[in-house]
């Protein structure tokens, strides 16, 4: 399954694990990178860029495949912008195969990581977002649909309509994200134009994601009509699983609540503590409609030959068709 994707990276399999506060771990990330995709270690996991380069020592001793680094640039009560300068300075010393950005672009650090080798890669939300990206010389642009976890852009286009949007207006290769659990969505991904995918909500239901079986039950029993968009009246919208903590926000936010009042309720060290304990209502766990698609708790290895086998199939069906 070759596409510019798995040529840029040096992969596999045009499968991509995306940032994952606290959960994208240097075991995690190698599982992946081992199976045929990109394994990812999210830089905010660590206090400090030392802290980041011994993960990713961790992650080279675990796997000889290449490896990704997430750096989410957005405003941040842990990290000031020379933490930031550290983690993208030890990622161009380590050369790490590829940094996903999301947030804030990184273009003074584009330079640094291009000298270094390291292939760098900006998650969007809009046809405009994407064709600065490409200006500004990043190596691929990440499409994300409103479906995503995390931090979707608040102009709500889906998927489906935004990975060929982005695909027809720019040159350098697209990745899709947003929705994405199985080979269906592969399958999908590949036809819009895209040429690989990330993924990260369908990552945590994994034997190597080290989360309480708890979260993984949850996954599997919680429907895609189960998260909710938070924190929209502050300019900060995120995905998130429907719980208390959920529920707790959006009441502060309908009685005109600040960022100040909500920032408490969303800090990481919450969602640290509901992944180890399985206490999944104590914070807000930012997970993705594809919650509606996770049946089981599977190997990184078995998720990715499945999805790559099950894509296989789907077009090479639908090739059929067409020429009968």
């Amino acid at each position: 399954m070759k596409t510019r994707i798995t040529e840029l990276f040096g992969i596999e399999y045009p499968i991509i694990c995306g940032g994952m506060l606290w959960l994208a771990t240097p075991e995690l990330c190698a599982a992946i990178s081992n199976a045929g995709g990109l394994g990812n270690i999210t830089a905010c996991n660590y206090d400090t860029g030392e802290e980041l380069r011994q993960a990713i020592h961790r992650a080279r001793e675990l796997t000889s495949k290449p490896i990704g680094v997430n750096i989410t640039l957005l405003p941040s009560m842990r990290f000031t912008e020379e933490i930031f300068d550290d983690f993208f300075k030890v990622c161009a010393e380590e050369k790490v195969e590829a940094i996903e950005v999301s947030g804030k672009p990184a273009v003074k650090y584009l330079d640094m990581l291009h000298k270094a080798g390291v292939k760098v890669m900006h998650k969007v939300g809009a046809v405009r977002h994407a064709l600065n990206i490409e200006r500004y010389g990043y190596d691929a642009v990440i499409a994300a649909g409103i479906e995503e976890g995390g931090h979707p852009l608040n102009d709500d286009v889906t998927t489906m309509v935004l990975v060929p949007r982005i695909v027809e207006s720019v040159k350098i290769p697209v990745i899709s994200t947003g929705g994405i659990a199985d080979g269906r969505g592969l399958a999908a991904a590949l036809s819009l134009g895209a040429e690989g995918v990330l993924m990260a909500t369908r990552f945590i239901a994994t034997k190597e994601c080290a989360v309480h079986p708890r979260v993984w039950e949850e996954l599997i029993r919680r429907q895609e009509n189960e998260t909710t968009l938070i924190c929209k009246s502050v300019g900060l919208q995120g995905r998130a699983l429907k719980n208390k903590l959920a529920q707790q926000v959006l009441d502060l936010e309908s009685k005109g609540a600040g960022l100040a009042e909500l920032i408490p309720l969303l800090s990481g060290q919450k969602a640290k503590t509901a992944w180890q304990t399985g206490e999944v209502d104590d914070a807000a766990l930012m997970v993705g409609q594809s919650i509606g698609l996770v049946k089981e708790v599977t190997t990184c290895k078995e998720l990715i030959e499945s999805m790559v086998e099950e894509a296989r199939t789907i077009m090479a069906k639908n090739l059929a068709r067409f020429n009968n």
